[in-house]
């Protein structure tokens, strides 16, 4: 069934939108109808970034007729590599007016509404309850738990896509009779476990494929037509160049789509998924590792403190940018640990946090007792200490 308003109900096509969706129209499966509905549609896109661009793209390009737009970031000069809806002109601008400028130019009917927030369970709810269908781009698991029980608790479709590296994933959440995210994820993984595209990288045209699928998605569940991928996780090898497809189940146990849900409201996202909150009188801590912000850092360096900042990035990363610590590649340390003095304060330091977070988990597993992670990485180094070093 197609999602909004009945046929007698849906908005006319000024002449200017019959001649622009004239491919559109002569199209039996979309038609005269299918557009109007269309343009009578609301869409939530929850990111403007690799995942965002070319989603929120292609549902101006088709004619949706309100496009909200979730985002509180600053386009940066590594998001060009991917993020298509962006330009070397924009670099520093809020992404939410970069995107936003592009799409107006694209299709000017189209009504833009920007939340320029983070997306938290305060204002979750307030913000998805206008729309009719979320398409998540997001990259971290609180706010892809967050945005799967919103919708759930909504009633709100949720067309998903994930990346990392080489490979991407597409489904449908949060439909009536569909499985929802928690139903395939029912835990997170431990915090740093599964590293960011910031640390692993990502092949710049993969959002492409998987954000177009997601737009697709979100039109055939607006005109009620083909086969959506409810029930179905669509796997993508850019590599190979292959597809895959899984089968997926509603878990009837599940805790918010289940027969007998326990999760009623939003809950708090951090927490569920490990990551604790700083209190501000005690040195945070993950794991019982203390995290190191690069203010901490730079001030010990001030004072004439000799931390061994430990590395952990790989070679070619070093050569893009370092703050002089030792290189010892992650899967390295096992078999280098008498370069790494059990006397001395030891930083691990690697591109954003994750696999130092690791590396500091291990060597404290081996006795090591006087280690700290750096907060950020050497990203946070480039933003907050010295702007000469290379983000990347």
């Amino acid at each position: 069934m197609p999602i909004g308003q009945p046929a007698e109900l849906l908005p006319q096509l000024t002449t200017d939108e019959l001649s622009r969706y004239s491919r559109h129209l002569i199209l039996p499966e979309v038609g005269m109808e299918g557009q109007q509905r269309l343009k009578a549609a609301k869409v939530l896109c929850v990111g403007t970034g690799g995942l965002g661009s070319p989603l929120a793209f292609y549902l101006a390009a088709a004619g949706i007729g309100t496009l909200g737009l979730v985002d509180f970031d600053v386009v940066d000069a590594s998001n060009l590599q991917r993020q298509i809806i962006h330009s070397t002109n924009d670099i520093g601008r809020k992404k939410l007016d970069s995107a936003a400028e592009k799409l107006s130019a694209l299709n000017p009917a189209l009504n833009i509404v920007k939340h320029e927030v983070m997306l938290t369970s305060a204002n979750a709810m307030e913000i998805l309850k206008d729309y009719d269908i979320v398409a998540d781009g997001t990259d971290n698991f609180p706010t892809r738990y967050l945005i799967n029980d919103a919708c759930v608790l909504l009633g709100k479709p949720n067309a998903y896509g994930s990346i990392f590296r080489f490979e991407g994933q597409a489904t449908v959440f949060c439909t009536k009779d569909g499985p929802c995210y928690r139903c395939l994820y029912p835990e997170p993984p431990p915090p740093g476990l599964v590293p960011s595209c910031a640390e692993g990288g990502v092949l710049g045209i993969l959002p492409g494929l998987v954000g177009v699928i997601q737009a697709t998605e979100v039109i055939k569940l607006i005109l009620g037509e083909g086969e959506p991928l409810i029930g179905r996780l669509l796997l993508v090898d850019a590599l190979k160049l292959k597809f895959r497809e899984l089968k997926l189940r509603k878990n009837l146990e599940c805790p918010v789509c289940g027969s007998n849900p326990t999760v009623k409201q939003l809950i708090d996202y951090n927490q569920f998924c490990g990551i604790p909150q700083a209190d501000g009188k005690e040195p945070k801590m993950i794991n019982n590792i203390p995290q190191m912000s690069v203010k901490e850092l730079k001030t010990k360096l001030d004072n004439g403190e000799k931390p061994f900042i430990l590395d952990v990035r790989e070679p070619f990363e070093y050569q893009i940018a370092n703050i002089g610590g030792a290189l010892v590649p992650m899967n390295d340390v096992p078999a280098r640990l008498s370069e790494i003095p059990r006397d001395q304060e030891i930083v691990v330091q690697c591109k954003s946090g994750g696999r130092s977070q690791k590396v500091a988990e291990f060597l404290a597993q081996q006795g090591y007792t006087r280690l700290s992670n750096l907060t950020g990485g050497i990203l946070a180094w480039a933003g907050e200490i010295d702007q000469s070093v290379t983000k990347y």
